[in-house]
């Protein structure tokens, strides 16, 4: 198996081609509040709705969430960049004191801290957790979602970005020859 530090630099590089939204997690397990910022989450099925997050190998988060049987997504604003830090700095304090200072909320299904201003909150109850690779996967089954105005932040080779969203151009060059989709008989 090639990780990422194994990785051709090639490939190291075209990895950190992936943008993607970067979301603070947040559990409460035993009545103690825990946070941690992923740059990896994604929808992985809409009927049922699941969401996805990757988290390190040995993340405490992930331990805590399968224990508790729900999490909450809180995908961050642009204007969120210092929560996204906070969240990954591994010498913040822990449980209640993490979140000192911070506009949170008790979301109402998973009970942990639900961050104001984040651009999109997913409350999940928990459907899987595997370790693949050099990560855990954590798999969430949304139970109520919604979302606020703004902009996503956005982590894109190795930094941290405010997305200046536009629509992309739909009047391209016409003449581009489309490729056909193969089917699975070739």
């Amino acid at each position: 198996m090639i990780t990422a530090a194994g990785a051709h630099p090639v490939q190291r590089e075209a990895l950190r081609r992936l943008a993607a939204p970067v979301a603070v997690l947040t559990v409460s397990h035993g009545g103690r509040p825990h946070g941690t910022t992923v740059s990896n989450v994604s929808r992985v099925s809409r009927v049922p709705l699941l969401m996805g997050a990757c988290l390190r190998s040995g993340s405490s988060f992930a331990g805590l969430a399968a224990a508790e049987g729900r999490f909450s997504i809180n995908v961050l604003d642009s204007e969120q960049e210092h929560l996204a830090r906070w969240f990954a700095d591994s010498t913040r304090p822990e449980g209640v004191e993490q979140f000192a200072g911070l506009p949170w909320l008790t979301d109402e299904f998973t009970r942990a801290p639900r961050i104001e201003g984040a651009l999109a909150h997913y409350s999940c109850r928990v459907s899987g957790r595997f370790a693949i690779g050099d990560h855990e996967v954590l798999l969430g089954q949304v139970v109520r979602a919604d979302h606020g105005p703004g902009e996503p932040l956005l982590s894109y080779a190795g930094g941290l970005f405010a997305a200046g969203l536009r629509p992309a151009r739909a009047d391209g060059p016409q003449d581009v020859a489309v490729p056909k989709t193969l089917s699975p008989e070739g």
